[in-house]
């Protein structure tokens, strides 16, 4: 997993809607990455309307908010029109920007062990470094914590 202050992985992935999104597409602008385990789960997509709901005030900021899990794009769609959700879904399919985030590892569940994605997100500063990870996310009150940190920036 980065640390704050190394410089953030770049990564292009296939997003909701079509096309792809890059972070280098956001050069000079803060981004604010979140990993989150599957769409339409509830702790997904409680976190996934909690930054909808504060877009505006990251856009205000001129942060752009990017969710990231191993859902397909069709997923994604399904998804963001089912809870009128604005930000953006990118699909990693096959994990690599996982792997390169740190996020992907060992869980337990009710007792079972498997692979998955660990709920994280990354603040990344306008200069392309990590100016703030939270490694083991807890949704509520998340979002207000990271747009705190985005704003100090």
């Amino acid at each position: 997993m980065p640390d704050k202050g190394e410089k953030a992985p770049e990564f292009t992935l296939p997003r909701d809607g079509g096309g792809e999104i890059s972070l280098s597409d956001f050069a000079g602008k803060p981004v604010v990455l979140y990993f989150y385990p599957k769409d339409d789960t509830p702790g997904c997509t409680l976190e996934s309307k909690d930054f909808t709901a504060a877009g505006d005030a990251f856009a205000a900021e001129g942060a752009t908010i990017i969710g990231v899990s191993k859902d397909s794009v069709e997923s994604h769609d399904k998804f963001r029109d089912k809870h009128a959700l604005s930000v953006v879904l990118a699909s990693d399919k096959d994990g690599d920007v996982c792997e390169r985030y740190g996020v992907w590892g060992e869980k337990n569940m009710y007792g079972k062990t498997f692979m998955g994605i660990t709920r994280a997100t990354f603040l990344i500063g306008p200069d392309g470094t990590i100016a703030e990870a939270w490694p083991k996310v807890k949704v509520d009150g998340h979002v207000d914590e990271v747009l705190e940190k985005v704003k100090a920036l």
